[in-house]
């Protein structure tokens, strides 16, 4: 094989629920109380990847953690049955299934070592994702455990809040070139946390041993966060020599701009403008938290959540913009509903790594005969439903429990993942 692209999808845990502990999401906070649906959920995003392969795209996977997560709750001197509500829900939280937020990946053609390097998020901002980090460092290093092709590297240490891809742009002539890497970070989010900090991205490109030159630090606008895009990728997207972007993403898009284009002549800015799509429908819709890809072909997709044909706006944008002539050939409209609301849409629930699939552990590698393997066992395991009065259910705690261990022992994972 050769070095290409390849999408990591976080599988919906089996305590998917909507507790609405995301300061700043809107939809978290909207859905807050609403019954959850994880079998459903889990099925939505395996039938995701299904359709990025039949793109001919790779596909990857990241389980999701054990919950209740027992050694955080006892940290805080208590256990299931006794925590506060709120802290019972945080230890239960399936927000690892946002893959986005593992971690920051630096392919190796990027590097000064040659190999391609990994930064687990730190995700302090929120005290629900905060305790996320150790479980996905130990997949990291499984997945990633050939140390001749990957740096695998701890969290930024606090109080550098670090979330990862989410707020990290990779452009490229081609993926297997060389590439200029965009670190977004925020300073005000008006009444909402600005969860990325320049400190941690600057860290993260030191430890991975970036260019300078071809490395860009460029500030989230406040209207942005404050409208509710807690992370970079609601509001910009890119692939190979494409960003897509909205008009009011950045604090200061011409200084950005300008330095990508000297960094990367090849670039092309496609920006969609306030006037035709406001940042209030482009964050309700998630236009811009999409799989933006390249096909087998040359051209590329965005691969986007429903909302967005569902927000007329955003509809009549993108079909002018497919119309047109620009890089953007094809929208693959998909369903993940139960992630949406929650907050997160196709591209929350991806990782990109730029590597040679060889170099990867093929337990976290899947087809479609694999995925639908997975899905008899969410489709037997998974709850159907569970409301947030559910979570201190011992029956419920132990169907999840069950579902997990039977997930990790299909792939195989058990003798390296422990709960």
């Amino acid at each position: 094989m050769s070095v290409r692209e390849i999408n990591f999808d976080g599988i919906v845990g089996p305590s998917h629920n909507y507790a609405g502990l995301s300061l700043g999401n809107l939809a978290s906070a909207r859905n807050a109380g609403a019954v959850a649906h994880p079998r459903a959920a889990a099925l939505q995003g395996l039938e995701k990847m299904r359709g990025n392969i039949r793109l001919g795209l790779a596909q990857g996977i990241f389980l999701p953690q054990w919950r209740p997560d027992v050694a955080w709750l006892t940290k805080l001197g208590t256990d299931v049955g006794d925590a506060d509500p709120h802290i019972r829900a945080a230890a239960m939280s399936a927000s690892s299934m946002w893959a986005a937020n593992a971690a920051t990946v630096s392919p190796a053609s990027d590097t000064a070592d040659g190999r391609t390097h990994l930064t687990v998020a730190n995700l302090v901002t929120m005290p629900h994702r905060s305790h996320e980090w150790p479980q996905t460092l130990a997949q990291l290093r499984i997945a990633f455990s050939d140390t001749r092709a990957f740096a695998v590297h701890d969290p930024i240490p606090a109080p550098f809040g670090d979330e990862g891809a989410a707020n990290h742009m990779r452009l490229a002539e081609r993926h297997d070139q060389p590439g200029v890497e965009v670190f977004v970070y925020g300073r005000s989010g008006g009444a909402f946390p600005a969860r990325q900090h320049r400190e941690a991205s600057k860290a993260v490109a030191r430890i991975h041993g970036l260019d300078p030159a071809r490395t860009l630090f460029v500030e989230q606008s406040e209207a942005a966060i404050a409208a509710g895009a807690f992370h970079n990728d609601v509001v910009a997207v890119a692939n190979e020599r494409v960003l897509f972007t909205h008009e009011q993403a950045f604090a200061d898009k011409d200084a950005f701009y300008a330095d990508l284009r000297v960094a990367l002549p090849c670039v092309e800015i496609v920006e969609v403008p306030a006037s035709a799509v406001s940042l209030a429908d482009a964050i309700k819709s998630y236009l811009f938290n999409a799989q933006l890809v390249t096909l087998s072909d040359g051209g590329m997709a965005l691969i986007l959540p429903t909302e967005a044909r569902d927000t007329p706006a955003v509809w009549t944008w993108l079909e002018q913009m497919i119309a047109g002539n620009g890089p953007i050939r094809r929208v693959v409209p998909v369903d993940v509903r139960q992630s949406m609301a929650n907050g997160g849409g196709p591209a929350c629930l991806r990782l990109r790594v730029v590597a040679d699939p060889v170099d990867i552990d093929p337990r976290f590698l899947v087809d479609e005969a694999q995925l639908d393997n997975i899905a008899r066992i969410v489709s037997q395991y998974w709850p159907e439903s569970i409301a947030p009065q559910d979570l201190s259910d011992t029956r419920l705690i132990a169907r999840i429990e069950q579902s997990w261990l039977t997930l990790v022992d299909h792939l195989q994972l058990s003798g390296d993942l422990s709960p």
